[in-house]
């Protein structure tokens, strides 16, 4: 296993800073596909993404058409995919229809898929097992589990992520459990790449075997993000400290209401393309968007006035 070998680099099979893209959308709601072009060249090539994962929650999943997820796609891939791993979100409660997206997705040039735990119907562990597995085996693409217990309503059981970890092409999961220990047994059982699903969690998570972070507030933090990751794998934790101590106002701010509201509030403050955000969502209030330039500030982030 791979921590049982400290003298070996753990496995970053899509780097170490991934961001979930928001979509952006036009003033009537429809998909703004050359403002999703802009928006990915901007987090890799301004904020040091590493990957970029298109069509999570955090992209307004729920409300874009299979078409949608297909052609922001596309775009995306096309703008950055020459230098960033481009991951596509394309988990259901659902596996046919999982299954559907992720062979779409493979066909469109993705580089990985996000597939998160089936949420709302609650199937237990076997069929964790047997929903992860047949989304694995009808594609060729690396899969990167989504464990996030308090949207999908349930968690996937460590015993679960280490059988599934068997499978050649589940390769990482994406981890907002909240559960340090069992996030210590499975990276410590499995050569799975652990991700920080929580933005705040990323520096803690590291010194239980996380590689990295698919976050939220990185569309404004990807710089200081890497840095902290870097200064602590070389052994530098003051530096990761002090720097996660510095962005944790905007690390926790940008969930003061749903993480996709305030992202486009500060996207579109900065002159980035972000669009409005799709009901049942709503857009970000001035007070909302005023806290979150307090957020920034804080965090020694910008935001344009």
């Amino acid at each position: 296993m791979t921590h049982d070998h400290p003298d070996r680099e753990p496995p970053r099979p899509f780097g170490r800073l991934l961001t979930a893209m928001v979509t952006p959308f036009t003033a009537d709601g429809s998909l703004d596909l050359d403002g999703a072009a802009r928006l990915a060249t901007y987090l890799v090539d301004e904020q040091a993404n590493d990957a970029l994962v298109i069509s999570g929650t955090g992209g307004e999943s729920p409300t874009t058409t299979d078409a949608e997820k297909e052609q922001l796609l596309r775009v995306v891939v096309e703008a950055v995919g020459d230098r960033a791993r481009v991951v596509a979100g394309v988990g259901t409660n659902d596996t046919r229809h999982t299954i559907e997206l992720a062979a779409a997705a493979e066909k469109a040039g993705a580089h990985g898929l996000l597939v998160v735990t089936p949420y709302y119907n609650k199937p237990p562990q076997a069929g964790l097992v047997r929903h992860f597995t047949a989304v694995a085996d009808a594609v060729g693409l690396p899969v990167m589990i989504y464990d996030i217990p308090h949207r999908a309503g349930i968690a996937i059981a460590t015993d679960t992520l280490v059988r599934l970890a068997e499978h050649e092409r589940i390769i990482a999961v994406k981890d907002a459990k909240g559960d340090p220990a069992a996030t210590s047994f499975v990276a410590a059982r499995t050569d799975l790449a652990v991700y920080s699903g929580e933005d705040a969690s990323t520096l803690p998570w590291l010194a239980i075997g996380a590689v990295g972070v698919v976050g939220t507030s990185t569309h404004f933090t990807g710089v200081p993000t890497k840095k902290m990751i870097t200064a602590y794998e070389r052994g530098d934790v003051a530096a990761a400290l002090a720097l996660h101590r510095r962005l944790l106002p905007l690390y926790t701010g940008i969930f003061r209401t749903q993480g996709t509201i305030l992202v486009k509030a500060g996207l579109a403050a900065a002159g980035l393309p972000a669009g409005p955000v799709r009901p049942p969502l709503v857009d970000a209030t001035e007070a909302e968007l005023a806290q979150l330039r307090r957020d920034c500030a804080a965090a020694g982030v910008e935001l344009p006035a």
